[in-house]
């Protein structure tokens, strides 16, 4: 049975991003709300350009896409955000020791009460990696997973909605958080990241989102919602 999401004392959240614009397109409005509530929010931006050369992009591509992470999370109510330098689209080439430990660092230095991370299935390989290493940091036999009372599995637009049906497990949300009044900020945060935004009708456009949030809005009642998929919460 699907849980409507309630907040009840400040919290400390961590958002975990691989790249610039999938915390907005995920957790966007819950952030906001969250922010509102009083709640200190993080988000960790995981990917850039890395230590060496990049095999696709030139550093700039990473000044102008942070630039927009900044003003979209300062209209978000972010508390603080941090960026680290795994290689954007080879990462499931590094070896999975270096990625689990950036990972777990981030978790360590945040130390968060809630965490949201990507869907462990979504069609882009630096998502699944980091959501994997996510859930190496979370394991509830570790003093640090023992701190985060709640996690949570966002939907990324495109990543998350492209896999061959059946092949893998589809994103099944069991937690809708109403967003209705935080769509419209929402929405102007998708809009301050103009590098990544796409015109519609394509998915990754702020039509697309609107789109999104109805539709999740609807199969729980609501005008507007973001869905989630409860992996663990300790009461």
């Amino acid at each position: 049975m699907a849980m409507v999401h309630g907040l009840d004392n400040a919290k400390r959240v961590l958002v975990v991003a691989p790249h610039a614009d999938d915390e907005v397109l995920g957790v966007g409005g819950t952030i906001a709300k969250r922010s509102v509530q009083g709640d200190e929010i993080i988000v960790a931006i995981l990917t850039g350009h890395g230590a060496g050369e990049h095999p696709l992009w030139p550093p700039a591509i990473w000044e102008t896409v942070r630039a927009e992470a900044h003003r979209a999370h300062e209209l978000l109510g972010v508390s603080k955000t941090l960026f680290h330098e795994l290689p954007a689209v080879v990462v499931p080439d590094m070896a999975v020791h270096e990625v689990n430990k950036v990972v777990s660092d981030v978790i360590e230095e945040v130390r968060p009460q809630v965490l949201y991370v990507p869907f462990l299935h979504d069609l882009h390989k630096d998502h699944r990696e980091l959501s994997y290493a996510c859930s190496v940091a979370w394991r509830p036999v570790s003093e640090t997973g023992q701190r985060i009372c709640e996690i949570y599995m966002y939907e990324t637009l495109s990543e998350t909605h492209w896999n061959p049906p059946g092949l893998l497990p589809p994103f099944d949300p069991n937690v809708f958080v109403d967003i209705a009044e935080f769509l419209e900020k929402k929405c102007r945060a998708m809009a301050c990241y103009g590098s990544q935004v796409k015109p519609p009708p394509h998915c990754r456009s702020i039509d697309g989102a609107v789109s999104l949030a109805r539709w999740r809005g609807s199969t729980a009642g609501m005008h507007a919602a973001e869905a989630f998929m409860l992996v663990r919460r300790l009461c």
